[in-house]
């Protein structure tokens, strides 16, 4: 039975056939150039490009390595090319309200075009009307105004000075007023000369005073209405001369712009604001010696900056939508941002500091961010979905939004956006934000899942060809043989854990080509062969296997006890995977077990001492299930059994070993030994049944390492789970041991299965009459268990006979 049970060699692994692999070298190979294993996440993502609908933005999901990013970037770009180029957009000054700029979109190209117009436009203006103002008719007209204020001016003085002459009262006018001075017989009296009049001559005197001080009073308002009027006969000028140096500039501008409306009125805006600042653009006649002439001159160069265009996204350039990539995904960068400047000691900031954000350069295209990159940093991400549910791009500041920081800012107008959204992570952020975020599963409808593996076919076999080949191309590699492809598809089985899979995650497929190369350089080779691809592996291995190595140095010097030979009762080679980094490797463990007389059941020691997880205490907890389904229908279950992995110092969890812990079990109670060079790993179920594990291929090569470190004996051999065969990936030592009959591999269905293996006795079969044959495991099993039943009965009756039950003797020690 042993020996129909056992492994052939062809089944420890995959092989290869050279006729799958039609070619000599890589270099007839044609390159792939498309995704290989992942049709589900392609059209997964092909119908989230293509569906414009609202909330259809993607959540690209897969593992490290599985080329999530790679297609992503490769399926948006194709799509991307044969869309049409968005617009551009800009923002320039409000000259209503400079806290809130104007959102201005123009046809992509016209915005970089637009921009230069209002520079020259600026250019020529201040070139231009400074000319305007200092030419002979703008000279004249301004000196004739003047002349006409003077005049009427005059007028106004010489009839108040006659009207005060006919009060006998000479006119003084001074820098603080009016001053009048009272006449007689012609000549001005002196204060002396006033005061010695009498009574009724000074109050007829004062009487006339008053009475021209109204008048110099009403002739006062007189003239500063004429110089108000002068005032504004002097801006209709200004602004006359203004509007006929800049009308045709602007009316040139709007010509050209005519088809868009906001772009008409914005000129129209700087046409009004031009004319009614007009003074910002005259020149300056201060002397040059004046120190505040510089300060002058640069306020009236800030002024004229508030007609230039802040050009945000420009898409000239652009063949198709943009599809942006944003590797630092901050709440600015994603958003934009309003920036300051000190002037003059003061922080000021306009609407010419606004910077563009990821949106704003992905807006009427596609955005690619990493998930945990955008929930990294604050803000970033509740700001990605206020966009993405309102449709408009508010640049606010992040102090605000938190009330951490009021200060004067700038509001730009909201910019429509429609961008839509590819979000790269894994399936665990995935699951964790679709149930805590209800606005995620609104707005990402469309998941796509990579694979890890793909199925093991003809086609994929060339497909993976085609990928090493455009790999070689890709990276300036030499090319590979036929030999060397063939250990490549073979390895993409063990990555995967699998021989009916090839693994996904390319990366590592293409760290062994590239370092397969490598040993093919150091071997001066022109081809890569097969051998420097075994011995990438082998390296590889090496650089990672320290670990492994210390602990086999152990087992050999006898540190960790592990026995490869003879037979023991109640004591079997269990398996585990120890993992450091991405390296995993096998190590095998003595697991022992020991029954005695009581009610405590299956006692796992891990548990007790709390170096059990979960999956290992559910598993010891199982085999109380199998031992009472199979022993205790007739009688109760009176056993205590103390399991434990010996010199294990650091946790162990997993359900792996509980068929390894059943054997031992089995072999303490029926006192048969078992083969010790023999290792064990399955997991079992209630009814006794084998159930598959993980880490099996990893498992094997563990305990082979071991058996070589104290000799092979041809007896040595690992027994797993009939379901993982297909599992083994096993590398060419362990074959060519198998082959040679230096090693073994049984795989078992069942515990009856396992424990015949293990012992050489069946472990029996119920006859007719319901009773295991009496030379079988199980009946000795149960005889084992029929008198720890008999004893605990002839306890208790000798405990009553005595005067008080077990229990009451227990009490009262």
């Amino acid at each position: 039975m042993t020996k129909r049970l056992e492994l052939p060699p062809e089944k420890l692994r995959y092989f290869c056939a050279d006729a799958t692999l039609p070619f000599e070298t890589t270099a007839t190979v044609a390159p792939l150039d498309v995704m290989i294993g992942q049709e589900r996440a392609v059209k997964a993502i092909e119908f989230g490009l293509y569906a414009k609908n609202f909330g259809y933005n993607i959540y690209v999901s897969g593992l490290v390595g599985t080329g999530k990013i790679t297609y992503a970037k490769a399926a948006v770009t194709k799509v991307a090319c044969g869309e049409p180029v968005p617009q551009d957009w800009c923002y320039v000054n409000n000259f209503e309200n400079a806290g809130q700029p104007i959102a201005l979109s123009l046809p992509a190209g016209m915005g970089s075009l637009f921009r230069q117009d209002m520079r020259e436009l600026v250019d020529d203006l201040k070139s231009d009307i400074p000319k305007v103002f200092s030419g002979d008719d703008y000279e004249q007209a301004k000196t004739a105004i003047m002349k006409k204020f003077q005049d009427s001016r005059g007028q106004v003085m010489e009839a108040f000075g006659q009207q005060a002459e006919q009060h006998g009262i000479l006119p003084q006018w001074t820098t603080t007023g009016f001053v009048g001075l009272p006449v007689e017989d012609g000549k001005p009296l002196t204060p002396e000369e006033f005061q010695k009049l009498d009574r009724d001559k000074k109050e007829m005197i004062e009487k006339r005073m008053l009475a021209v001080h109204e008048k110099a009073m009403e002739a006062i308002r007189q003239v500063q209405h004429l110089e108000r009027e002068a005032r504004e006969e002097m801006k209709g000028l200004d602004a006359k001369v203004g509007l006929f140096a800049v009308g045709h500039f602007i009316d040139e501008l709007k010509a050209k712009y005519e088809a868009f409306d906001t772009v008409v009125a914005y000129l129209e805006a700087v046409k009004n604001d031009i004319v009614k600042n007009i003074n910002d653009f005259k020149p300056a006649n201060e002397d040059e010696s004046n120190p505040l002439l510089m300060f002058r001159k640069s306020m009236q160069e800030a002024v004229k900056d508030k007609y230039q265009v802040n050009l945000l996204v420009d898409n000239h350039g652009l063949e198709g939508a943009p599809v942006v990539v944003e590797v630092n995904p901050t709440y600015y960068n994603l958003i934009g941002r309003v920036e300051y400047e000190t002037r003059m000691g003061v922080v000021n900031t306009d609407f010419s500091m606004i910077k563009p954000g990821a949106l704003h350069r992905a807006n009427g295209g596609y955005l690619i961010l990493n998930i945990k990159d955008v929930l990294a940093n604050v803000g970033a991400w509740e700001g990605l979905k206020r966009v993405l549910k309102t449709r408009k791009l508010h640049i606010e500041n992040l102090g605000e939004q938190y009330g951490m920081l009021a200060m004067a800012s700038v509001k730009p107008e909201p910019i429509p956006i429609n961008v839509k959204v590819i979000l790269i992570g894994n399936p665990q952020l995935y699951h964790l934000i679709f149930n805590y975020d209800e606005d995620f599963r609104k707005l990402f409808k469309v998941y796509a899942d990579f694979d890890t593996e793909m199925a093991n076919n003809e086609a994929n076999i060339g497909k993976l060809a085609g990928f090493v080949a455009s790999t070689v191309q890709r990276e300036n590699l030499k090319h590979f043989d036929r030999a060397a492809v063939v250990k490549v598809v073979e390895y993409a089985t063990r990555l995967s854990g699998s021989q009916q899979k090839f693994t996904t995650r390319f990366s590592e497929v293409v760290e062994l080509l590239c370092e397969a190369d490598a040993w093919a350089s150091v071997d001066g080779a022109e081809l890569v062969g097969m051998a420097h691809v075994r011995r990438a592996i082998d390296e590889k291995r090496f650089r990672y296997n320290k670990y492994e190595e210390k602990l086999r140095e152990m087992f050999a010097e006898g540190k960790l006890l592990i026995d490869t030979d003879g037979e023991k009762v109640g004591q079997v080679n269990g398996l585990a995977v120890l993992s450091v980094g991405e390296y995993m490797f096998g190590k095998p463990s003595r697991i022992t077990a020991n029954t005695f007389l009581g009610k405590g059941g299956v006692v796992n020691i891990e548990r007790e001492t709390k170096m059990s997880g979960t999956s290992h205490s559910k598993g010891v907890m199982i085999l109380a299930g199998y031992l009472g389904q199979q022993y205790a229908q007739e009688r109760p279950l009176t056993l205590t059994a103390s399991l434990t992995f010996e010199q294990l110092y650091d946790g162990v969890d997993g359900d792996s070993a509980s068929s390894t812990e059943l054997y031992a079990i089995l072999s303490s109670l029926s006192g048969v030994p078992i083969r010790q060079n023999i290792a064990v790993t399955g997991s079992v179920n209630q009814k006794g049944e084998i159930q598959p594990i993980g880490g099996v291929t990893e498992k094997i090569e563990g305990f082979f390492a071991v058996c070589k470190i104290k000799g092979l004996t041809g007896q040595q051999g690992v027994m797993i789970p009939h379901q993982n065969v297909s599992n083994l990936t096993l590398d060419d030592e362990v074959i060519e041991a198998v082959k040679e009959g230096r090693f073994h591999i049984w795989p078992v269905a069942t515990i009856d299965e396992g424990i015949e293996i293990l012992t050489g006795v069946p472990a029996g079969v119920k006859g007719s009459d319901g009773v295991f044959p009496p030379d079988s495991i199980h009946a000795r099993v149960g005889r084992q268990l029929s008198a720890y039943t008999d004893t605990l009965i002839k306890m208790g009756r000798s405990a009553e006979e005595h005067g008080g039950g077990i229990g009451a003797k227990e009490g009262g020690a």
